[in-house]
């Protein structure tokens, strides 16, 4: 007997409650999966002009003995157990088949797509938020789901910890500009007093105190009051975008030529594309068994730096070097330190009006000192938070010149892992899209590792999505883009990026 299943339990659904066995059936489906072998340069090239499943149900022989039924059935009530035991929508056989070819089957929508098309976008960074911003620009509406606790923007993260309040930008420190439509949105920014030029002296913090200033030109901006007001802004011009916040979709699943997606089991809607805009461990799980193999790929390809975070709030200045020639720096990039790659005092970069009180300090590990230092950023043990905050801090001494243990003791610390902080290589492509599984990924690190670069990616998959859309799905090879594309190293500085700023 086989039972009516529902979209969470197969992407097939069968609307009788039972069907005799013995039987061959016919079934209508928008979609077709179908067995990905290897990869080929020519894409999908034929599209079926119908579909149909034929599906043929065996009666189960009966065991002999209770040994022989427990190596012969996965679904009887006498089934063997698992130590992690996870529902598959493909079945318990093929799910073990897949997982041990590594390979998936790829989606094929032949339905053709809504009146009134919605897409979902996986991540509130800057690359999701403007490629929604650029689908309504398009007439297309979205959602955007992310996982911030504290706030929209991903790497343009700001914390700010009461009562004081200390002032942290503990993510992206500044930026540059050098694409027209990247400063189109920046010169909005400015427009609303969101953004201003960063004027403060940075420069080159070699060991032993000695400072290098490195010229000023091209502009670098930073937000007046942090990063995180611009992700906010971003959203403040859309009217047809839905924000879901925090939300962890861990699902997505192809049904009745939409993709459904879930978080934990718990419905989040249907939609007629999906965006994956964030990147690291939890999309390549997202997309391990999602029917997208090529968008799986490529995905998977992806290497990213991990690096520490320290916020440090001392009641007094620190003692910069007398050496540097400019009193104080704001920021620097420091050399031949392992444990420090950066430090920025955000109190004289974001609080000019502030004369006096607590100093409130950035400082990054190297990508190097992250690697060695790797922990579940979830869940950093209490003594490897310790063992990281105290190689920092004797860093900055080092950075410094001064004695070992002579730094002040700061009076507020945290430190936080970015454990997929920033790409290492790129394919090199503004962005990808697979036009019959309707998917595409947007992020800085197909073009670089910036936030401009992470700008231009999100327009670009929008306005693809939109020409795919308005183009009536005809020629759907023609939107294949960048699912074969060989990755390159990517160069920049352990903080990313910072086009036309030389390091």
């Amino acid at each position: 007997e086989l039972h009516s299943l529902s979209p969470a339990e197969s992407p097939f659904y069968f609307p009788t409650k039972t069907i005799m066995s013995h039987c061959n059936y016919l079934i209508a489906s928008p979609f077709i999966l179908q067995p990905i072998k290897s990869p080929k340069p020519t894409f999908l090239t034929t599209t079926p002009k119908s579909l149909t499943l034929i599906c043929k149900v065996e009666p189960r022989p009966r065991p002999t003995s209770t040994r022989s039924q427990k190596k012969t059935t996965m679904d009887g009530p006498n089934k063997p157990t698992r130590r992690n035991p996870r529902k598959s929508s493909y079945g318990t056989s093929r799910r073990s088949i897949l997982k041990k070819t590594f390979s998936q089957e790829q989606v094929r929508f032949t339905a053709p797509v809504s009146d009134d098309p919605v897409v979902a976008i996986i991540g509130g960074g800057m690359s999701g938020l403007v490629c929604a911003l650029n689908l309504e620009k398009r007439g297309i509406r979205s959602t955007v789901f992310d996982t911030g606790l504290h706030g929209l923007g991903g790497r343009m993260g700001t914390r700010i910890i009461d009562p004081q309040p200390l002032l942290f930008d503990h993510a992206a420190q500044f930026f540059t500009v050098s694409d027209p439509r990247f400063a189109e949105l920046v010169d909005g920014w400015s427009d609303k007093g969101l953004v201003r030029q960063w004027q403060g002296t940075i420069g080159e913090l070699e060991v032993g105190g000695r400072f290098v200033p490195l010229p000023s030109s091209p502009s670098r901006y930073i937000g007046i009051n942090g990063m995180r007001p611009l992700a906010d802004s971003i959203l403040s011009q859309t009217s047809m975008v839905n924000m879901v916040r925090p939300c962890w979709i861990s699902k997505l699943e192809p049904f009745n030529g939409m993709w459904h997606l879930s978080e934990n089991g718990k419905p989040c809607g249907k939609f007629d594309a999906i965006v994956i805009a964030h990147n690291g461990k939890c999309a390549n799980r997202l997309l391990a068994q999602s029917g997208l193999p090529l968008i799986a790929r490529q995905m998977k390809r992806l290497e990213l730096s991990s690096i520490w975070a320290l916020l440090a709030a001392f009641e007094d200045p620190l003692p910069i070097p007398a050496n540097t020639g400019i009193f104080p720096f704001e920021g620097a990039f420091v050399k031949g330190v392992d444990s420090v790659s950066w430090m920025a005092n955000n109190t004289k970069k974001l609080a000019t009006f502030q004369s006096s009180g607590p100093q409130c300090w950035t400082i990054f590990s190297t990508a190097a000192f992250g690697k060695h230092n790797k922990v579940p950023q979830e869940n950093i043990p209490t003594a490897t938070a310790e063992k990281v905050k105290k190689a920092m801090l004797e860093g900055v001494e080092t950075a410094l010149g001064l004695s070992k243990g002579s730094l002040e003791k700061p009076f507020y610390t945290r430190v936080q892992l970015w454990g997929a902080a920033l790409p290492t290589n790129t394919p090199g492509t503004p962005c990808i899209f697979d036009p019959y599984g309707r998917a595409g990924i947007c992020g800085d690190w197909l073009l670089g590792s910036s936030l401009e670069a992470a700008a231009l990616s999100g327009i670009a998959l929008a306005n693809h999505i939109a020409d795919y859309f308005r183009s009536g799905e005809a020629r759907p090879d023609e939107f294949a883009v960048g699912l074969h594309n060989e990755f390159q190293p990517l160069e920049g500085h352990d903080i990313g990026q910072f086009p036309g700023f030389r390091v």
